[in-house]
């Protein structure tokens, strides 16, 4: 899984500057990073600016050990791509991104399309949906365009907001994800296509505010937050299984979720404006809970692919997002912490305990004894795991299979384990070491490695 953050701020037009900022949100904890481009009607191919900047970005995850995410989309409603042209000069915009940027692998089109905010018309004049059969055409031609140049890439659709009132002519005309997601399936199985539209579903499954638990479900509205994962997989599946494009089997990728924290007194000067009064943001503390219960719930829902929090570090204007674990200024909150060690856990695969899920663990720079290093009194063995482990170190006689010695322990995923059987009595015949490891919390196969026979004398 991907697990990191939405964030601009990486954004830079030469690479030294990326790389300081890269490495303070690598620093954080986060090893994936969604950034945007934005493309304006009449532009068939990014300026050189942009794909400058966008070099810098790939250049500094490269450095870092980041994963890109680019998400591609109009900045507003007004810049809608509607008509046959507009959708080729779009398809002529990523097609440049996809040949200057080949260390790219994701590109995320369109951005909350279900709103008004960013796409308009949402209705027809006779209030049929509008906006999903014309975004559907959008992603097609996207797709194929993405795919020409590298069919590698993977590309995902949606990007969809987590809630809308699907009413026309209210003077803020939005599209549920429950129907939005119906009215694309329509879309797609009347346009006869034989092609998938897209790789996988981008998601934004904010909660109702900022003090919403991430675990709070909604099964009496079209609202889709993080705790309604088995009804986006219905939707889904009622949408497009039975195509070309898969339903029930779709990956997702929840590339938002932010969770607004209140600014203390002492870094107010480096915020304006004034905070709205349907954020209601949350102390430090909780903020660091909420992204530890997201990455929970993302942990262990089997179609999600990742989750992305916005942002990493605040945006300055209050009326924005002030959901990063970083200030404004680029100093930690206290959440930092309580959010780095989460993503630490979730890469390692103990976050949560998931039903049906086994996790192998594999062992990495395994050293066990050399003959004459045994002969010298070593009896350490040193390893890693790939993830957390369980581990049993065993020293058994070579002819019978007889246990002379046994230690267990756990281990951190990437650190340095030593296992000492110092002291231990082995006996005077040869034996054989062996490493067992086992995940502690999601448990799959054991995998076991042996040394070598070894003679004690």
């Amino acid at each position: 899984m991907s697990f990191g953050a939405a964030e601009d701020v990486v954004r830079a037009p030469d690479l030294v500057s990326a790389k300081a900022k890269m490495t303070l949100f690598r620093l954080a904890g986060y090893t994936s990073i969604r950034v945007t481009s934005q493309w304006l009607p009449g532009q068939v191919a990014p300026p050189e600016s942009e794909l400058e900047i966008l070099r810098n970005v790939a250049g500094a995850a490269q450095l870092t050990g980041v994963k890109v995410y680019l998400s591609v989309y109009p900045p507003g409603s007004r810049s809608t791509p509607l008509t046959p042209e507009a959708r080729e000069q779009f398809a002529g915009y990523l097609t440049v991104l996809a040949q200057q940027l080949p260390a790219i692998d994701d590109v995320i089109i369109g951005n909350e399309p279900n709103l008004n905010r960013f796409w308009l018309p949402q209705f027809n004049p006779d209030g049929t949906d509008a906006a999903a059969p014309a975004y559907l055409a959008l992603l097609a031609r996207s797709y194929d365009a993405l795919k020409a140049v590298d069919p590698t890439t993977r590309v995902w659709g949606g990007a969809l907001a987590p809630r809308g009132i699907d009413r026309p002519g209210t003077g803020r005309d939005t599209h549920s994800p429950v129907a939005f997601l119906k009215d694309m399936g329509v879309a797609y199985r009347a346009s006869g296509r034989t092609l998938p539209v897209m790789d996988g579903l981008a998601f934004h499954p904010y909660a109702d505010t900022s003090g919403q638990s991430p675990d709070t479900p909604h099964p009496k509205s079209t609202t889709i937050g993080l705790a309604d994962y088995d009804r986006l997989i219905q939707i889904l599946a009622t949408a497009f299984d039975g195509t070309a494009q898969a339903g029930t089997t779709l990956p997702v990728l929840y590339d938002e979720f932010g969770v607004e924290s209140l600014i203390p007194a002492g870094k107010a000067r480096f915020y304006t404006g004034a905070e709205p009064s349907t954020t209601h943001p949350v102390a430090e503390i909780t903020q660091g809970q909420y992204y530890g219960r997201a990455l929970q719930l993302a942990f262990c829902q089997p179609n999600v692919t990742g989750i992305l929090l916005f942002h990493s570090q605040d945006e300055a204007a209050l009326a924005s997002w002030q959901s990063g674990v970083y200030y404004a200024d680029g100093t930690p909150k206290t959440s930092l912490y309580a959010v780095r060690d989460a993503l630490s856990r979730a890469r390692s695969g103990s976050i949560a305990r998931c039903e049906g899920l086994g996790l192998d663990v594999t062992a990495t720079k395994l050293h066990f004894p050399t003959q004459a290093e045994l002969l010298r009194g070593s009896r350490d063995v040193r390893f890693t795991c790939s993830l957390d482990c369980a581990w049993e170190l065993r020293a058994s006689s070579a002819g019978t299979g007889d246990i002379r010695a046994r230690l267990t322990g756990y281990g951190r995923a990437g650190t340095p384990l030593l296992a000492s059987l110092k002291g231990r009595k082995l006996g005077t015949e040869p034996i054989r070491f062996s490493l067992t490891l086992t995940h502690p919390v999601n448990p799959g196969v054991p995998q076991t490695r042996d040394s070598r026979t070894l003679s004690l004398r």
